[in-house]
C-alpha cells in the first residue's frame, strides 16, 4: 500500500511538472481579457467529477474574481427536463439558448477526456463548445489525454499531462481543481487577499 501511496504522490510531481507554463500564461492572459473587455457571464460545463468541478468553479469565480457565472448542471430539475424532452446530447446548449448567450460571454469545461464523436463520449460538452463558437462566445477548457474535440474548440485551454495510463481521471480531475484555484488566486485576475489567508495569526 505504501508503493502506491509514493508513486501516486511521485506521479502527481510527474503531471505538475510536464505542465505547459506558456500556455498557462496565455490562459492567465485571455481570462483578463475576458474579464476586463468583454465583461460577460461564464458557463461552467462538466460531467461527473467535472460536474462537481464546475459548481464550486462557478462559486470561486463568482466570489473571488466578481464575474458573474453559472454552473451548467447546477439546477437538477431543469436538466433532466431537457435531457428528458430534448436528448442528453443538446441539454448543455439549449441551457445556453434559454440563457441568451451571447458574444460577451464564455464557457469553462472540465473533462478527463475533451469529449470524441466518434465513439461518442460527451456529446454534449463537444456541443456546447461549439454553440459557443457559433456565437462568437469564448471557451476556456481544463481537459486531460489529448485534449479531445474540446481542446480543438477552445480560445485557451490547458491539458493534463499523462504519466500513468490507469490513472488518467484521478490524475485530471485533481489537477483541474488545482489550476481554477491558481487562476482564482493569480494576481492578474484577483488583486484582493483571500479571508483566510487575511487573518492575523
Amino acid at each position: 500500500m505504501n508503493d502506491f501511496t509514493n508513486k501516486f504522490l511521485e506521479d502527481s510531481k510527474k503531471v505538475i511538472s510536464k505542465l505547459d507554463i506558456d500556455k498557462i500564461n496565455y490562459f492567465v492572459d485571455q481570462l483578463n481579457i475576458f474579464k476586463t473587455e468583454k465583461k460577460g457571464r461564464i458557463f461552467f460545463a462538466g460531467s461527473g467529477g467535472g460536474a462537481g468541478h464546475a459548481s464550486h468553479a462557478a462559486a470561486d469565480f463568482r466570489k473571488l474574481l466578481d464575474l458573474e457565472c453559472y454552473s451548467i448542471t447546477d439546477n437538477v430539475s431543469e436538466l433532466t427536463a431537457r435531457i428528458n424532452d430534448d436528448g442528453w446530447e443538446t441539454s448543455y446548449s439549449n441551457y445556453l439558448k434559454s440563457s441568451r448567450f451571447n458574444d460577451k460571454d464564455a464557457v469553462f469545461i472540465f473533462s478527463v477526456g475533451g469529449g470524441s464523436v466518434n465513439p461518442d463520449v460527451s456529446v454534449q460538452l463537444i456541443n456546447v463548445a461549439k454553440y459557443t463558437k457559433d456565437k462568437n462566445g469564448m471557451v476556456f477548457s481544463i481537459v486531460g489525454k489529448d485534449g479531445g474535440e474540446v481542446n480543438k474548440l477552445s480560445d485557451a485551454s490547458i491539458i493534463i499531462p499523462t504519466v500513468d495510463e490507469s490513472m488518467i481521471t484521478a490524475h485530471t480531475e485533481g489537477m483541474q481543481a488545482y489550476l481554477w484555484h491558481f487562476l482564482v488566486s493569480h494576481p492578474k485576475l484577483n488583486p484582493n487577499i483571500p479571508r483566510w489567508e487575511g487573518l492575523e495569526k
